[in-house]
This record gives structure tokens, sequence and C-alpha cells, in this order.
């Protein structure tokens, strides 16, 4: 939860307007990894993201699963990208096999179908052969598989900066300059 809390405050801190689709598991999640007690309900979680990651009126939009209304449920009002942070190995095995049971599955369908910038960070291990398949699959439909195993050149001293290299690489595959983390062939007083 960590890599997606700080994906998101990233993102507004760039002035990308966010859909932000919201599940029970993501409440359990950040109170488990982070101490993080986010709010139970779509709208209050809108709130308290907005104000704490200071937030312009309208950039943040969060949506619960089950809001087929939601503008990214349809191909007709697609998003520029969708990043799902972290994705789960049920949620990517849903992709993968086309379902769409939920907003998740149902806006990472569009995205495919619609050929827009679908990334998914799985941070599962080890891996089975059946989770394998299932990011061939998707990598082969077009998305973009970026798991969350951060770097060490830049020698990271403490967990926000290995949480920052994954985010960074995020980022970059969104085409969002940051500076999170510093590059490769950087001087070595930067890394």
């Amino acid at each position: 939860m960590p890599y997606g809390v700080r994906l998101l405050e990233c993102l507004i801190g760039a002035g990308v307007q966010v859909y932000l689709i919201y599940s029970q598991v993501a409440q359990v999640v950040a109170r488990q990894e982070m101490d993080l007690s986010l709010p139970g309900r779509a709208a209050e979680a809108q709130a308290w993201l907005s104000e704490r990651f200071h937030a312009q009126p309208d950039q943040l939009r969060v949506f619960g699963r089950e809001e087929w209304y939601a503008p990214v449920a349809s191909g007709s009002n697609p998003a520029d990208a969708m990043v799902i942070c972290p994705c789960t190995m049920g949620t990517l095995a849903a992709i993968a096999a086309g379902l769409a049971e939920n907003l998740i599955q149902r806006a990472a369908d569009v995205m495919l179908k619609e050929r827009r910038p679908l990334i998914l960070v799985p941070r599962e291990t080890p891996l089975s052969a059946i989770h394998l398949e299932n990011m061939l699959n998707l990598a082969r439909a077009g998305a973009v598989i970026l798991p969350a195993n951060p770097g060490f050149y830049h020698r990271p001293a403490t967990v926000q900066a290995l949480v920052d290299f994954v985010v960074a690489r995020v980022l970059d595959q969104l085409g969002i300059p940051n500076a999170l983390i510093p590059r490769w062939g950087a001087s070595p007083e930067g890394a």
C-alpha cells in the first residue's frame, strides 16, 4: 500500500486529475502496512485524501468498486492511463481472463480494449507459472507489468527511498516528470 499512497501523492502534486477506485481491501492493507485508517465510504475517502494531499477542487474523484456509472467504466469516456498499484494476483488474473466483475476490472478492460496505457504493479513473490502466464498474456495485450522491485544502484537508506524507486518508474511510464530518485548514470555523489 505504500506504493499506491505515494503514487497518489505524486500524481496530485503533479497536478494530474485522478480517478481513484477504492476497495475495502485497500482499507485493510493500509491499516496493516501503514497504520493508516482510511474512511469506509468513497465520498468520505475523497474528502479525506483531498485534504491530506492538498488536491485542487475536483482534482481527485474516488469511486467504489461497484460504481458502474463512473466515467472509467465506459470506452466512451476512457482515462488517459490507468495504474493498479498495488495489483493483487487475483485482480491481475481476472483482468487477464477478461472479467469485469467490479469497477477495477472493468476499467482495466476498457483500457485494454481502447489501447490505452494500463500499468499493473504486482508485488507477489514467489510467482507461480499461472501468475507468469497471466502477466505474459496481459503484456501481449498491451499492459505494462511493473513489479514492485526496487533497484539498489541509488543506495537507498530508507524504506521511503525503496518506495520512491518503484513510484518513479510508474511515473516514468505515465510520462510524468519526477525527481524521486537519482537516475542511472548520474554523478556518484547523487547515487
